[in-house]
């Protein structure tokens, strides 16, 4: 089941991608890559333990390395995103230092994006 910052990135991200914004892109792709990082188990070596004569570490049978991925609750993920914000505040201070100032503004419209999409999604689902 989809939440509702989940939803919410995505339909920003088809909204990006129809006209064609490369950075909102960037950023939102991203937002929704560190949710699902964040879903990943960690992984059990002992699961695969019949391999492949063909090529080696290689697990056999259909399904062998599959695993359930975590269910993170609305706050986690508001956490997750909240970090990708903080990151890309960081980035702009960093290229604002560095005089580099069309990153710097990148940097910080991609945190407007996101801080956004959290506004947007504060209460609901609840």
């Amino acid at each position: 089941m989809s939440s509702v910052l989940r939803t919410a990135l995505r339909t920003r991200l088809t909204t990006a991608m129809r006209e064609r914004d490369r950075a909102a892109v960037s950023v939102l792709r991203t937002a929704v890559a560190a949710i699902e990082n964040a879903e990943a188990v960690p992984v059990d070596d002992s699961r695969a333990s019949v391999g492949s004569a063909d090529v080696a570490g290689a697990a056999l049978g259909l399904g062998a390395t599959e695993a359930d991925r975590r269910r993170l609750d609305e706050a986690t993920e508001r956490a997750v995103v909240a970090l990708e914000v903080h990151s890309l505040v960081e980035a702009q201070q960093a290229y604002a230092v560095a005089g580099d100032h069309d990153r710097a503004r990148s940097a910080e419209a991609g945190a407007d994006l996101l801080r956004a999409v959290l506004d947007e999604t504060t209460g609901s689902g609840r």
